[in-house]
């Protein structure tokens, strides 16, 4: 599917820098863009591996267009260059198929007319679910679920008894949602699973990643605010309670009882104890562990997380230990050859 740079422009309201009839033939990011493609750069410092690229053409900022070749500037690169992906690879569309004869269906479940059930899926009693909604092959809703309007479960997804889903719910494969705490008692020597009488609920517009795994309350609820993003191969514990429109990256691993303000971001393979609070719009770095309760706008980072300007601190300190010891040991030295040439000094006693 070829178009014209001026087509392209007119697509995204972008201002058009070059002849606006150059044939564009498809688009890629800056690494992989081919002759005849256009790529896109974001920011004025990656100019210089522009000049590298085959691409008859670029997506870029209004401060940072090229001068050897034509370009479209934007204020927003990567929603513009997202439409013209689109334009050339246009995504593919699902076709409804209503109620696959290959699915299990208790007769107690409420479902409403649109919703498409794949091959393989297996609804229990009591279960209710909203218009618009998908379940792909092999999703598991086990009794007494409720899913709201346009929900989607990708393959494989199961979600245990009682578990709420508000609208507009994306669950991706082999997401486990509902599954029981991790919570033990020692009796006599065994390790005896505690209650697991609650359940967990997740409200409007929230997205859980492929193998995530969301824990049931003990007696309450384990709560998922609106607008929450959560990544691959998250463990939420029981009774945790995550606010709304957390940004909750791969291998986060949150303990039971903890709870989020609004905004919150947690970065890859973070680590929270349990029964802490993490406050609104706090940012946890990376491979963070915490074991405190974090303060609102708060940038934690290091194990065990303190606030990022700390923690940089001691690192600095860190990497100066060789050198420090290299000059202590050079004191040392100087200070006992000192010793030996007092003692040299002083005379013997009568």
């Amino acid at each position: 599917m070829s178009t014209t740079l001026e087509q392209l422009a007119q697509l995204v309201g972008g201002q058009l820098h070059g002849d606006p009839t150059t044939t564009i033939s498809g688009a890629a990011p800056l690494g992989e863009a081919k002759p005849g493609e256009i790529t896109l750069i974001d920011h004025r410092t990656k100019l210089a591996r522009l000049d590298e690229s085959p691409a008859v053409a670029a997506i870029t900022p209004s401060d940072a267009v090229p001068t050897d070749r034509a370009a479209i500037a934007v204020d927003d690169v990567h929603q513009a260059f997202s439409a013209i992906v689109c334009h050339f690879r246009p995504p593919r569309t699902r076709p409804r198929i209503g109620r696959s004869p290959l699915a299990v269906i208790a007769e107690s479940a409420t479902i409403a007319a649109d919703v498409d059930i794949h091959p393989g899926v297996v609804i229990g009693e009591d279960v209710q679910i909203g218009p618009g909604s998908t379940l792909h092959a092999g999703v598991q809703v086990m009794a007494g679920c409720r899913l709201g309007a346009g929900v989607t479960l990708m393959p494989g997804a199961v979600l245990y008894e009682d578990t709420v889903l508000g609208e507009r719910v994306l669950v991706h494969a082999n997401a486990v949602i509902g599954s029981y705490g991790f919570g033990y008692q020692t009796v006599e020597g065994r390790h005896q699973l505690g209650p697991q009488f609650g359940h967990v609920q997740i409200d409007h517009d929230v997205e859980i990643g492929a193998g995530t795994t969301i824990d049931r309350g003990a007696y309450g609820v384990t709560l998922i605010g609106a607008g929450t993003k959560i990544d691959n191969l998250v463990q939420i514990g029981h009774n945790c309670r995550i606010g709304q429109h957390n940004m909750i990256c791969a291998q986060v691993g949150i303990a039971g009882s903890t709870s989020t303000g609004d905004y919150v971001v947690m970065a890859g393979q973070v680590g929270i104890r349990d029964h802490v609070h993490i406050g609104a719009g706090a940012v946890l770095g990376a491979l963070a562990g915490v074991a405190n309760n974090v303060e609102e706008g708060a940038v934690m980072i290091g194990i065990p997380a303190t606030p990022e300007r700390e923690q940089k601190l001691k690192q600095a300190a860190l990497a100066k230990l060789p050198e420090m010891r290299r000059e202590f040991k050079t004191v040392k030295r100087t200070l006992q050859r000192l010793v030996e040439q007092l003692d040299d000094d002083t005379p013997a006693a009568a």
